[in-house]
Formats: C-alpha cells, structure tokens, sequence
C-alpha cells in the first residue's frame, strides 16, 4: 500500500468515527469524541514517512518537526493554529528563533468544508521553518512586540482560511499565502486526492499575498457569513414551524 493510500484510508476512517459518533454526542449533548491533534499527527506522519515519537515528550514527529491541528466540523470556538512557535515555557529555545532553528518542518493541518459543494476536507500546509525568510520575520515582529509588552499573550495564533478556497493563513503581525501540501474532499462515501504536491516539502516557501488576493479572501469570508446568517434564519423558522401545535377544533353536534 503507498503512502497516499495509507492516507487515504486513515481519513476515511476518521471520517466514518467522527460522524458515527456525532448522533450520540448530540443526544447526550456532549462534544464529539474526535482528537484533531492525535489523528492529524498520524496523518502528518503518512505523508512524510516519517514516525512520532511514541510516548516520549518533545517534537511532534521524529525528526524534530511539529504538527498545529483545527478543526471546524462542530467547532464550539473559532478553530485556530495554536502555540506555533515556543513563548513562556522554560525551554532553552522558548521566547526566541531558536525554536524555529531547530524545527525542520512546521505542518498545518485544518479540518473543513469546501465553501461550494460543502464536502468534508482535510487540508495539510507545510513549512520550512529554518529556510522561510518571509514566515521567520513574521515570528520575529510577534516576539519583538511581546518582549517590548506590546504582545501580552504567551500564544502565536495562526488564522487558518476555515470554509475558504484559499491558503492565506492570517496574524496581526503578518498574512501570507502558505505551501499547499495535500488537500482531499469527501465524495459520496469516501475521500478523494484533490491536490498533492509532495515536492512541497523540500522547496515550499511562504509568498505574500497581493491585494487583489487579499481582497479576494475578504469577499469569501462575507459571502460565508452571509451564507451562515441565511441558514440560522432558515433553522429559527424551521423550529417555530414545529414549535407551532395546531389547535384541536371540536365537531359540532347535530
């Protein structure tokens, strides 16, 4: 079996647990059961070949790289990159680019929806972390900004493009258009490959996007909303509707 159908029948079965279990999470009304950041490290490992490292604590994958995981399928908050790079732990390579010196790849992975025919995706980004100029200044400006109190926070979020055709991922300090290396949509009963690019992972850099890119990624984010807007207005019908009993009318007598 090759790696891409390794991957292919992972995703499956991430897909087949999640929603299996989704009717009893509803009833009970509890979170779905599904762990983002085990599976995407799993995933992660498929397509680059190369395994976690068991139970020990450290890097995500063998080699010393890391693996950020959202989510948006029944996301209760907005889904986010998380803790991207190393600040307020006391690590020898926390609060500086150290961490990222060390980091030989950085991968993205974000679970979503495609915007117009609404399947199921899984997408996964990656980074080079020790080689991308534009991504390192990015990091660079976050910790300035933290160690001069401008930046409170301990945690650089990245913005992932949740629901867009799109691979700007956001930062106050900084958007860039990321190194698409895989993406795959959920057809009928079953993923299929809809983008791989496996030399992503030894010559992908991050670009800065154009304004008219910009622009672009600003006008999905409203049609998006406007979409969610129209659907919680249809569901709030829906529920008075049923909410409504008709009113029992007695049979008059002869």
């Amino acid at each position: 079996m090759t790696p891409i159908e390794k991957t292919l029948e992972l995703l499956n079965l991430h897909h087949r647990s999640f929603f299996e279990a989704k009717p009893f999470a509803d009833e009970t009304q509890h979170p779905n059961p599904s762990d983002t950041r085990g599976w995407s490290q799993i995933l992660v490992s498929l397509l680059y070949q190369k395994k976690g490292l068991a139970r020990q604590k450290g890097a995500d994958i063998e080699d010393g790289s890391d693996v950020k995981a959202a989510s948006a399928w029944d996301a209760i908050d907005t889904p986010r990159f998380n803790g991207v790079i190393k600040a307020g732990t006391k690590s020898e390579l926390s609060g500086n680019m150290a961490s990222l010196d060390a980091m030989p790849k950085l991968f993205f992975v974000l679970w979503d929806n495609e915007p117009e025919n609404k399947r199921e995706r899984c997408r996964v980004w990656v980074l080079r972390p020790q080689h991308d100029t534009i991504f390192r200044e990015i990091c660079e400006k976050w910790y300035k900004q933290r160690d001069e109190g401008t930046i409170t926070s301990n945690n650089f979020q990245l913005h992932p493009p949740r629901n867009l055709n799109s691979s700007i991922i956001t930062n106050d300090c900084g958007n860039l258009i990321y190194p698409l290396l895989f993406s795959a949509e959920w057809v009928e009963n079953q993923y299929i490959v809809t983008f791989f690019d496996e030399s992503i992972l030894e010559n992908g850099l991050c670009t800065k996007p154009t304004p008219e890119q910009e622009s672009e990624l600003q006008e999905q984010k409203k049609a998006l909303s406007k979409a969610k807007r129209e659907l919680k207005k249809i569901e709030k019908e829906a529920t008075e509707i049923i909410a409504v009993k008709p009113k029992k009318t007695r049979k008059k007598k002869d």
